[in-house]
């Protein structure tokens, strides 16, 4: 009877471990106050459920993987805002001084976008295919804004197709920024459609230097349809609540890992 009750009690805390992981309560210490136990049993619970592949450590915690869903961009922007201020802001140490710069369509680029529009003070040339990317960037006089044609994906609000392909065999960009629905150091970049990797593959070619902006989630992402493969050498920004073996990933697959601090 004992066993029978600490085998309930245990199964409906890791219930409401995961419960509170998916609203987005990731750190050890706040899941502890939350369920009233130690840190050190949450470290164990989440142990077991990382075993049975129902959470993905992070630093200091876990998130839930999420089978792929595609969010609206406007519902996608109240999500992980604080995260993706932080990544756009080491982004923003990567823009050039000179050249073209393409930035993607996304929140996270949108957020790029922002900072770019704020600190812009010499001229610039910079090309999206993201309809709130260039809306942002339009704000900044000091920014030359190319959008790119095509049609526009209706989920994304990114611009896809035979006239975005046209528009980017004619640039050439100092850096490409790109956002992403998926992104794995070995595999490059998730996405929900063969259209959308096919535009991403095309901008990292006519890149010199190619970063992608992800917020931690998108590292634990699964059963995206379609993989854009990336050049060698591209650079990962992501959050501080990335997992815990994603610098000996990226290492080994030869990319480059710049993390932001912890995320909200």
């Amino acid at each position: 009877m004992a066993q029978r009750a600490a085998r309930r009690s245990t199964r409906e805390r890791h219930e409401q471990l995961l419960r509170l992981l998916r609203e987005g309560t990731t750190q050890v210490e706040k899941l502890a106050a939350v369920l009233a136990v130690s840190p050190s049993t949450v470290r164990r619970d989440l142990g077991r459920l990382t075993e049975d592949r129902k959470v993905a450590r992070t630093y200091g915690g876990a998130v839930v993987p999420d089978a792929f869903h595609e969010r609206p961009v406007g519902e996608s922007a109240l999500v992980r805002r604080r995260a993706k201020a932080a990544v756009a802001e080491v982004a923003l140490e990567l823009v050039p001084d000179t050249g073209a710069v393409f930035v993607d369509a996304g929140t996270t680029c949108a957020a790029l976008a922002r900072r770019l529009a704020e600190a812009a003070s010499g001229r610039a040339l910079v090309a999206t295919r993201g309809l709130e990317t260039a809306a942002v960037l339009a704000e900044s006089p000091q920014i030359d804004v190319v959008m790119l044609g095509g049609q526009v994906r209706p989920l994304s609000h990114g611009l896809v197709g035979p006239l975005t392909d046209l528009a980017l065999d004619r640039l050439s960009f100092s850096v490409a920024f790109l956002g992403a629905d998926a992104v794995d150091p070995h595999r490059g970049v998730g996405e929900p459609t063969l259209e959308e990797t096919a535009v991403k593959e095309r901008v990292a070619a006519r890149a010199d230097r190619v970063v992608v902006l992800a917020d931690s989630t998108k590292l634990a992402v699964a059963d995206v349809p379609a993989w854009a493969e990336l050049p060698g050498g591209w650079t990962l920004v992501t959050d501080g609540d990335a997992p815990a073996d994603l610098e000996d990933d990226c290492a080994a697959a030869g990319v480059t890992l710049l993390r932001a601090g912890g995320a909200a």
